[in-house]
């Protein structure tokens, strides 16, 4: 047997690792794309900004690791069922947390120290008004938005604000397209219900 080429072998290893390459950008690129959106959506369903960092985080990587290797056309219903995942996993936790501490008599866990950091002054911080209006318009949305049933939220962030269309928000979601399209006019019409002030 006549051995390998070692011009050829090395040809075909360089094709490999600039493939591989290749792979690593497209990946950095969706979730560095998905990645502030991700985090707006978790931080809806869990409430607070640091578990949603951790859930994205935790979310990111699980998906690198499991999907990357799939056809990048998959990716982003493949990535926002990881992230559903992740948030289901945190609502099972702190449910039985919080059944802990009850039974431990322990309560809610007490408030820590406030972050040094939010007080320093932002030198391009909008200004007073604008910043009472913006936030009155996101707490009002966010609201409407917890308010809603999980599935009529995930249906409407899904085709919303990520922009997937039915098929993938069905894959994403684990139900068929006809659920998909039943939860988003649930949705749609319960928020224009409860943000009717705000138009």
């Amino acid at each position: 047997m006549a051995p390998d080429n070692p011009v050829l072998t090395a040809v075909t290893l360089d094709r490999d690792a600039a493939r591989s390459m290749d792979r690593v950008d497209a990946l950095d690129r969706f979730l560095r794309d998905v990645e502030r959106r991700a985090l707006r959506r978790a931080e809806i369903a869990v409430g607070l900004r640091d578990d949603a960092l951790d859930l994205v985080q935790d979310a990111m990587l699980g998906f690198a690791r499991a999907y990357a290797g799939h056809a990048q056309a998959e990716w982003p219903p493949l990535f926002h069922r990881v992230l559903e995942s992740r948030i289901l996993d945190f609502h099972r936790r702190t449910k039985v947390r919080r059944r802990w501490r009850v039974w431990l008599g322990r309560g809610a866990d007490a408030e820590e120290g406030a972050d040094p950091l939010a007080q320093v002054a932002d030198p391009v911080e909008p200004g007073p008004w604008q910043r009472l209006a913006d936030g009155q318009t996101r707490g009002a949305l966010d609201r409407a938005l917890a308010s809603l049933p999980a599935r009529q939220r995930e249906a409407f962030l899904l085709r919303v604000w990520e922009g997937l269309d039915v098929a993938q928000t069905a894959a994403a979601m684990g139900c068929g397209e006809g659920s998909v399209k039943t939860h988003l006019s649930r949705a749609l019409r319960s928020l224009r219900t409860k943000l009717e002030d705000w138009r």
